[in-house]
């Protein structure tokens, strides 16, 4: 049992935990799947700083080498460095080694195609479905390409950053940065990123050697040293990854974390208060602040399914100005359509700079709500049971959505149940004006989930 759950199959790609359920031989079955998917070529090729990156990245190459494709070797790489490399080498696709913020024992796969951009849930059942039939396009020995190695993976993704950015404007206030890396793949990139934008950066869990000195998550009681680098050393503004870079939390300048939800926040008013304003796209478990923030620059919202691609194919249908998750993952589309905490890291230095303000002033100005998030066990199959009875409990006492699980939607504040991409578990969030009818929602909900799953 704990094997079968410990292993998610999602839009989002494949992870698991190492030695259970996720071994070398499933990585290399996954990418002769995605080969034979792609019908060869160049496939990009890299990883976070997991310990178990470099055998899994083995086993994909030698997946992909035995359909035909050739690999080619990114190395530790950030996942959004990944993407925006993957479309400007004009490579059929990509398969990213990483599990994102989920903790060490765990890895996975990320699977992207030639645009840079992560496969959309028809695409992946195509290719899910090649990997079940097991039908790989094989290729004897003298049609195999070798594998070849990219010497400056990072150069395209910070090439765009620079020129998306007010490189000037920032440089101009010389910040001190606390920049915590997780131990991972942000670390590639990120010290040298903050000092072309004229940062002093102070670094925390910035060597990468994949064992995290905290938890990858940058939920607030992950943050700790962060905390303490951004008090001890005076930093003007913290910031923290996830082990491959692609979600962002923000520390004040007296230490104290603003919260993911407030990275989205403070990313949509810089660009629709300094660039020409557009659509806003972002899930459904995002903070209404972001409603508030667009309302009054005069554009519209989207709401999508939880997962990165169906936020980036709302954005690129509705060009978006912005948009993203309220986990920290800000899209950019001038950068690129995925969510990237450099991207993320750049738009808040703007803002701090344009406007003189510290991070402490800047959060008082976003609209205040107040999120709980918790989760039990569980799998899609019991969330879209209990989501069936609370659509019923719910009918006519609010706005009921069934896009993605069951959300109910109220005067002033909302309460969301489904089941994760990425982990064994069902998510319940809220949001409400105050803390303590945000927690009054959550335990409802819960109550109900443990009272069914009886």
């Amino acid at each position: 049992m704990k094997d079968r759950l410990s292993l998610k199959v999602s839009v989002s790609g494949v992870r698991g935990v190492i030695g259970e359920s996720l071994t070398p031989r499933l990585a290399a079955r996954f990418a002769q799947a995605f080969g034979t998917y792609l019908g060869g070529g160049k496939v990009v090729v890299g990883r976070d700083a997991r310990l178990s990156g470099p055998m899994l990245q083995e086993a994909v190459t030698a997946g992909l080498l035995a359909v035909g494709c050739r690999p080619v070797d990114v190395g530790l790489c950030p996942i959004p460095s990944f993407q925006v490399l993957t479309k400007a080498l004009q490579a059929r696709g990509g398969i990213a080694i990483t599990a994102s913020h989920n903790p060490g024992e765990w890895n996975g796969l990320k699977f992207i195609g030639e645009a840079g951009l992560f496969l959309n849930r028809s695409r992946f059942a195509e290719f899910n479905e090649i990997y079940h039939q097991g039908e790989f396009a094989l290729v004897p020995a003298d049609k195999m390409k070798p594998a070849v190695r990219e010497e400056a993976p990072l150069k395209p993704h910070l090439d765009r950053l620079l020129a998306a950015l007010d490189v000037d404007l920032v440089r101009r206030r010389r910040f001190r940065v606390a920049i915590d890396c997780a131990n991972g793949a942000g670390a590639a990139l990120a010290p040298e990123f903050l000092r072309r934008l004229g940062c002093r950066p102070i670094l925390v869990n910035a060597v990468p050697h994949g064992r995290f000195e905290r938890p990858p998550e940058p939920v607030p009681e992950n943050l700790g040293s962060l905390k303490r680098a951004v008090r001890a050393d005076r930093a003007d503004v913290g910031f923290a990854q996830d082990a491959d870079a692609d979600r962002l939390a923000v520390v004040d300048e007296a230490g104290r974390p603003l919260g993911e939800e407030l990275t989205l926040a403070l990313a949509v008013n810089r660009v629709l208060s300094s660039r020409t304003a557009g659509p806003v796209a972002v899930n459904l478990s995002t903070t209404r602040a972001i409603d508030d923030i667009a309302a009054a620059a005069g554009v519209p919202v989207f709401r999508t399914r939880i997962g990165e691609i169906n936020v980036v194919e709302e954005i690129l249908e509705r060009e978006a100005a912005i948009g993203g998750e309220g986990n920290g993952g800000v899209i950019w589309p001038a950068v690129r359509p995925c969510r990237d905490s450099f991207a993320a890291m750049g738009l808040v230095l703007e803002l701090m700079a344009a406007s003189g303000k510290r991070p402490s002033a800047l959060r008082r100005e976003i609209p205040a709500y107040h999120m709980v998030k918790d989760k039990v066990p569980g799998t899609a199959r019991q969330a879209h049971l209990i989501g069936k009875a609370l659509k019923k409990m719910y009918a006519g006492k609010g706005e009921v959505v069934t896009l993605d699980g069951v959300k109910v939607v109220f005067a002033d504040s909302w309460v969301h149940l489904r089941p994760s991409n990425t982990e064994p578990i069902i998510r319940i969030l809220a949001e409400a004006r105050t803390k303590p009818e945000a927690v009054r929602l959550v335990r409802l909900f819960k109550a109900e989930v443990k009272r069914r799953a009886s």
